[in-house]
């Protein structure tokens, strides 16, 4: 099965915000939920549980956040060279991907910490990039993961300006996901 573009002004795609996804954040929470689990921390991981899937993941970015279970996320090789670039210039960084304003579901990346993430995020990966000494871990609003569990996906990188919040919007460059059906 072929990429498909999700969101944003990617042709082919609508550009319309995915119905259900609140993108809201909630102050004072902290940690992820999982849709379905029991809640129980894995010895050695963050503590948050890594909704199961399966595909192979791009070189340049592997670690899903529990050992063992593959990553729903992965990168092109462009988007593992931009992250080492925006490392270099940002310190370590953090992905978000919401279902809504701005551009669309563009993924947003941030300085890692940034953005406040809590009861109404999932941590889908956390996410190996060579030369950048730390995981970049990618999150997802819960409401946007139920509609996308399905799915996985690739944060790839375009020519265009996206959203002011991301850190490669002044690089005339903007991240995209691309999605498929999870095998």
């Amino acid at each position: 099965m072929s990429d498909t573009s999700v969101g944003g002004a990617v042709p082919g795609s609508s550009g319309a915000a995915v119905p259900g996804s609140s993108g809201a954040v909630v102050p004072g929470s902290s940690g992820a939920v999982v849709p379905g689990s029991s809640g129980a921390a894995v010895p050695g991981s963050s503590g948050a549980a890594v909704p199961g899937s399966s595909g192979a993941v791009v070189p340049g970015a592997a670690a899903a956040s529990l050992p063992g279970a593959a990553s729903p996320v992965a990168l092109t090789p462009a988007a593992a060279e931009l992250i080492r670039s925006l490392r270099g210039r940002h310190g370590p960084l953090m992905f978000h991907q919401s279902g809504g304003c701005c551009d669309g579901s563009a993924p947003m990346c941030y300085p890692a910490g940034e953005f406040r993430t809590g009861s109404s995020d999932v941590l889908l990966a956390s996410l190996t990039v060579d030369e950048v000494p730390e995981p970049v871990e990618f999150w997802i609003s819960k409401s946007q993961w139920e509609l996308w569990k399905h799915t996985m996906l690739t944060v790839d990188v375009v020519p265009g300006r996206g959203s002011g919040f991301s850190l490669e919007a002044p690089d005339g460059v903007r991240f995209l996901i691309r999605s498929r059906l999870a095998p």
